[in-house]
């Protein structure tokens, strides 16, 4: 009842009567109270006035079920777990899975001990500057499809953001959402499967919202939405957006079973495209110019030549992200 309190509070731009949030929850007006007491001690600002009702005047920027529940419409989110602390969005979102959380099962959090990135490196996740949020998926697909799945949240994190700052950011192949040339966003996708199905993929996002400074590492490489555009990003409305472009462009991708109906729209927002790119293979650094991805999300990068090689897995360097010049 507290969430949908919330949400009648969102929705209504005047005063909701206790009377009328009493008859449509068949509660008491004490219940009622409660429940706004309660929203009160989460940071929500709600002005009561005798013969009028509540109002809604001020949110807490966190991440929590109430705030998600009040903001998501769709099914990606309809279960949400929060926590203020843990250790790994991504871990605790696995193990949900693995005990049979429905498909949409969202897992955030204000702060994580032991946040990770891809090959096993830390992401750096400081207290209530970032979105953290990892979302369970069950798709029908061969395992060897569960790759593409990062690439569809890049796209729905440079949409999202684009709509809630006005930033146009780009997308360095695979997982990382640039803005300014530096990184802004993290995707990290694990999966459990067998040979021919995948029991569950678990979609981790990292996108740095407040930060005003970096460790001194991570200066040249990474920024914050804050420090792009200048103001603060509500981290919850961000959330639900990403949460929502998801969903359609997730639609596309499965109707298909790859990207053949996106490569295009991706190639649009891909870092490098046209350019020189420095490809770290484990064999042997080479270079080649960025032609885009194909329909199954393999980098595609022109040698000197004239080839064209096919990158699946490796670090990709693109001149001027990340120090490379």
């Amino acid at each position: 009842m507290k969430q949908e309190i919330l949400r009648l509070l969102k929705e209504e731009k005047g005063y909701v009567s206790g009377q009328a949030l009493c008859d449509r929850f068949q509660v008491s007006r004490t219940a009622v109270w409660k429940a706004v007491r309660q929203l009160e001690e989460e940071g929500y600002v709600i002005e009561a006035v005798r013969n009028r009702g509540y109002r809604l005047t001020g949110c807490p920027d966190r991440l929590t079920e109430e705030e998600l529940g009040a903001a998501i419409r769709g099914w990606a989110g309809r279960s949400i777990c929060y926590r203020e602390e843990t250790e790994s969005t991504n871990d605790l979102a696995k193990k949900l899975a693995a005990e049979g959380c429905p498909e949409g099962t969202l897992v955030t959090a204000d702060y994580q001990s032991a946040g990770k990135g891809r090959r096993g490196r830390a992401w750096s996740s400081p207290k209530g500057e970032a979105v953290y949020m990892s979302l369970v998926l069950r798709p029908d697909l061969p395992p060897a499809s569960a790759s593409m799945v990062t690439l569809v949240g890049a796209m729905a994190v440079t949409a999202a953001v684009g709509r809630e700052t006005g930033l146009s950011c780009q997308i360095k192949w695979p997982n990382d959402v640039v803005s300014g040339g530096r990184k802004v966003c993290g995707i990290l996708t694990e999966m459990s499967a067998e040979l021919d199905c995948i029991h569950y993929i678990v979609m981790g996002m990292g996108i740095n919202t407040g930060q005003r400074e970096f460790p001194e590492e991570l200066r040249e490489k990474a920024t914050s939405l804050l420090l792009e555009c200048g103001r603060p990003v509500n981290r919850c409305r961000l959330a639900a957006a990403v949460l929502e472009e998801f969903e359609g462009l997730y639609a596309r991708f499965l109707e298909d079973g790859d990207l053949r109906g996106l490569a295009a729209e991706y190639n649009s927002r891909l870092a490098g495209l046209g350019r020189e790119v420095r490809i770290l293979d484990p064999a042997g650094a080479y270079t080649g110019v960025s032609r885009g991805i194909d329909e199954e999300g393999g980098l595609l990068v022109e040698m000197d030549g004239g080839d064209t090689r096919r990158v699946v897995s490796g670090e990709v360097s693109v001149r001027g992200l990340y120090g490379y010049v």
